[in-house]
């Protein structure tokens, strides 16, 4: 088992934050955050793009991984670990896992992207393909881990989020007085880490979370003030593709997020492709929901300071000309 903590009464002071950024950084070098002037220009207020399709696998997650093995490290008797992945977090574990000389399992869906599979494979890690969707292979992961010597290695846990809060850390501290940060959720670390280093800096920011309409759980819930499943999570962010909410995760995005907003297929598709025209940078589609979530309220951020958390870059080719076409 890996320690737990409730992040609701006991959440992350600033000096663990501080300290996870040390351990994060033995490896990974800060993120920029730009403010581009064509992508201002286009929304009407100041848009600070926090880049984490910058890091050696493409995406936010590698933070919370590195950290994560970095106390897995301590253990004894662990011989390798298993997890459910789309993909950003098997990259993110694969790449911790591969520095620290441990063995890793990923299973992904059948329809998984095949770049995806591809990186992960690169990294060492020892690929399963089974279920249909994120869900069905979190649950033959788990079964997979019963396995003597392993352990099974969640999308959402309390270390991933103090590793992966790294991101915020340097984000906030970096750029004063942001009024709102838009943030992408799939299973919602990459929220929780925004959350827990805006109270833990004690500042005013609004937090809002977008997710792709093809799989709002995490919206219904939100609204719901309870778990809410839904039948499929079908969308092109397959980043966002969840169809049941964590139960803890929403418990903290409840507490500490102004607002959950839903983005359609059209809406990813054409902010990838702003994201490609304005910045030159690729995104895939969980990295552009938070865009595509402030160009949905872009009248109410007229004028303001604002920041959008591009939380990864890999995309597969034939997603990414499709988005880049003025059709789509």
């Amino acid at each position: 088992m890996i320690s737990n903590r409730d992040l609701l009464t006991n959440p992350f002071t600033r000096e663990e934050i501080e300290s996870a950024r040390d351990v994060v950084q033995r490896l990974l070098e800060p993120t920029p955050q730009i403010s581009w002037p064509l992508l201002s220009e286009r929304i009407g207020c100041e848009v600070f793009v926090k880049h984490e399709n910058h890091l050696p696998t493409g995406a936010f997650k590698v933070r919370g991984g590195v950290f994560l093995l970095n106390y897995l490290s301590t253990l004894s008797g662990l011989n390798g670990l298993v997890l459910a992945t789309r993909g950003n977090h098997g990259q993110s574990i694969a790449y911790a896992g591969r520095s620290a000389g441990m063995s890793v399992n990923i299973v992904v869906p059948k329809d998984n992207n095949k770049d995806k599979n591809r990186a992960m494979r690169a990294l060492g890690a020892n690929l399963i393909v089974r279920g249909d969707d994120f869900n069905e292979a979190m649950d033959f992961a788990i079964q997979h881990a019963h396995k003597p010597g392993l352990l099974f290695v969640p999308s959402y846990h309390p270390l991933l989020v103090q590793g992966v809060a790294t991101y915020a850390y340097e984000l906030l501290t970096s750029v004063p007085n942001l009024q709102t940060v838009y943030v992408p959720i799939g299973l919602g670390s990459g929220i929780a880490g925004m959350i827990t280093v805006r109270d833990a800096l004690k500042l005013d920011t609004e937090i809002v979370g977008v997710v792709a309409k093809n799989a709002n759980t995490y919206r219904l819930s939100f609204d719901a003030g309870k778990a809410i499943s839904t039948d499929s999570a079908s969308t092109l962010a397959d980043g966002l593709a969840v169809r049941k909410p964590d139960s803890e995760a929403l418990a903290y995005i409840i507490r500490g997020a102004a607002r959950i907003i839903e983005v359609s297929e059209l809406d990813l598709n054409q902010a990838i492709r702003t994201i490609f025209l304005d910045t030159h940078n690729v995104s895939e589609g969980a990295g552009a929901a938070s865009l595509a979530g402030l160009m949905k309220e872009k009248d109410r951020q007229m004028g303001k300071r604002v920041s959008i958390i591009l939380s990864g870059g890999n995309i597969d080719t034939s997603t990414l000309m499709s988005a880049l076409s003025p059709s789509t």
